[in-house]
Formats: structure tokens, sequence, C-alpha cells
């Protein structure tokens, strides 16, 4: 007996009572426990008991008319908590997908907003058998366990994974819409930037951002200390766009993420010759697994050729795919 339940508390737990464990630890009460999974209250003890005996500790307490966790209950708790939805959402997903193409991609949500999107119906009118998930957040995220087939990043080229596709890299330029432009003063120097409300990132000051900062532009032209009319900020680059287009003021923009504004006239360069150059580059890494799948072949061949169009737009010469990607 000594023996098996070592053997038993040894290896990985089964899955199977996970689900009644959490309903009991959200509820802290069997019957209610019992009540929402449509089971007795007798099976819902009887998988609790069976949990706890291959974890090996108690995870209640049992009181007369109540449970409580128990520190290692608690400490389980959380991980089920962060598996199950996990869990549940991805077989909701094989379930919508059965049958069908799919490629899951992740990006941060400003690249979604001001470059993939707009592009994106030319592919699914294109490929109306491939269905397109796009989960936009500004967390990265590990291609080699999550539900993920394309990453889209922003990033130095040191800070990329080996086989990383650089698609374009990017300036920096001061942009504003026409309406403001006509309404005002012409633009003929840098100091006469000064004279609008700038738009910059509430949090572009931070040192890992300081080259997106109007105060760097400023220095680099000779004006460490100019003060613009009034600052306005935002917390991501399609909200600062959107401003611009607006009317709102100036903004020290990404080249490649207003490309398509500035192709067609809805922004522009206030001082073209006052670039700057970015470290930063826009990179497409596929998943380990996924690489060989046909409609991750097809969106990624897609990805790039929409890259060059970017990279003809925004004038960077020569074809960096030539010389940047990583091996």
């Amino acid at each position: 007996m000594q023996h098996s339940q070592t053997h038993l508390r040894s290896r990985p737990i089964s899955a199977g009572h996970l689900r009644a464990f959490e309903a009991v630890a959200r509820h802290l009460n069997f019957r209610a426990a019992a009540e929402e999974m449509a089971l007795t209250q007798s099976a819902v003890s009887r998988q609790i008991q069976s949990l706890e005996e291959e974890v090996g500790v108690a995870l209640f307490l049992r009181h007369t008319r109540a449970v409580e966790l128990t520190s290692a209950g608690a400490q389980l708790l959380l991980a089920v908590q962060q598996s199950l939805p996990r869990i549940d959402t991805a077989v909701r997903q094989i379930r919508q997908s059965a049958g069908r193409k799919s490629v899951a991609l992740t990006t941060f949500a400003s690249f979604a907003s001001m470059w993939l999107i707009p592009r994106l119906e030319a592919f699914q009118r294109d490929n109306p058998e491939i269905d397109i998930r796009i989960d936009a957040s500004d967390i990265a995220v590990d291609l080699d366990v999550a539900d993920v087939d394309i990453a889209l990043r922003y990033g130095p080229p040191e800070g990329m994974p080996p086989g990383a596709v650089r698609l374009f890299g990017e300036t920096l330029t001061p942009v504003a819409s026409p309406w403001l432009i006509k309404s005002n003063p012409p633009i003929k120097t840098p100091a006469d930037i000064a004279r609008f409300t700038l738009i910059e990132a509430g949090d572009a000051h931070r040192t890992h951002l300081e080259w997106l900062t109007w105060r760097r532009w400023f220095e680099v032209n000779g004006l460490e200390r100019a003060q613009p009319k009034r600052w306005l900020y935002f917390n991501y680059a399609y909200q600062m766009a959107q401003a611009a287009l607006t009317g709102q003021g100036l903004v020290l923009a990404r080249s490649s993420l207003i490309a398509e504004s500035l192709a067609n006239g809805d922004l522009i360069e206030v001082l073209p010759q006052h670039r700057l150059d970015s470290p930063m580059a826009y990179w497409l890494i596929s998943g380990p697994r996924n690489a060989l799948r046909p409609e991750i072949k097809a969106f990624s061949e897609w990805l790039e050729a929409q890259a060059v169009t970017t990279r003809q737009t925004i004038g960077e010469v020569p074809d960096p795919d030539t010389v940047d990607n990583l091996d």
C-alpha cells in the first residue's frame, strides 16, 4: 500500500478531477459545486478525495457547514484557473475549425490596427477557405507552447530568434493632416514644429522607447530647449495617428505604420528631410511545428509580399530580405 501511494504521487496527476476541484474552490461548498456540475454531492466529494490522494496532501479543510482551501489548495487553484480556460478555448476553436484550414497569429495592437487589418481583406478574398484568428496583445507569447502559428513582432535584430524574417524597418517622421497644415503658417524649419500641439506616447520616455520621443527629435535638430504649444498623450500608436488624422496636432510617426495614410494623402510629412532612423524593425516568426502547413506558408508569403509594398512606400532600400534575415 505504501509503495502504491508513493508511485501514485510521483506521476503527473490525471486531469479528470480538476473541474470538480475548481468548482468546489470557487463556491467553497460541495453542494453548490455538485449542482453546477449536475452531479451528486457524494460524487464530487469522491473526486476531491481522489485528487487529494494523487497530490498527496489535503486541498480543503472540511468544517460542519463549509470548506476552506488549504495553502496547497490555493496554490493548485491558481494553476487550474489559468489552465482550464485555455484548454476550453483551444477545444472550442478545434471544434469550430474541424475540417477547415486556419491561421492563428499574434501581434501587438497598433500593428494589427494600422498595418495588418487594412490589408487583410485582400488575402481573405483570394483564400476564402482559410480562416484567420488574430490575437492582438502587447504581451509576447511563446510559440513553442501557445496555440498560435505566426507572430508578427517589433524589435531590434538581436532580440529576434533564429529564423525570424525581417519584413521592414522604420524611420520616424513628423506628420500632420493636410487641414492642419493649410490652416497654419507653413512649417519650414524644425523650430516651426514648436508652434503646434505635439502628440506622443505617454510612456515614450521610458529608456527602451526613447527613440520615439519628440525630445530626441528636437535634440538631433539642435533644439534641446524647444517646448511645444501643448502636449497630447496616448497609450497606443493607432490612437496617436487617429489624433493626427483629425487635425489635433503633429505626431512623430513610425513611417511603416502610416505608409498608406502617406500614400493616399491623409497625412503629410511636414519636414521629410528631417526623418530619424529607428533601431527597430518588424519581423515574421513562424511556430516550429507549423511552418510547413500549406495555409501557414500561403499566409507567410502574402505577408512578405505586403512587406515589399511597404518598403517601397517608405523608400527602404536595398531590399532587407537580401541582407537582414536571421539564420
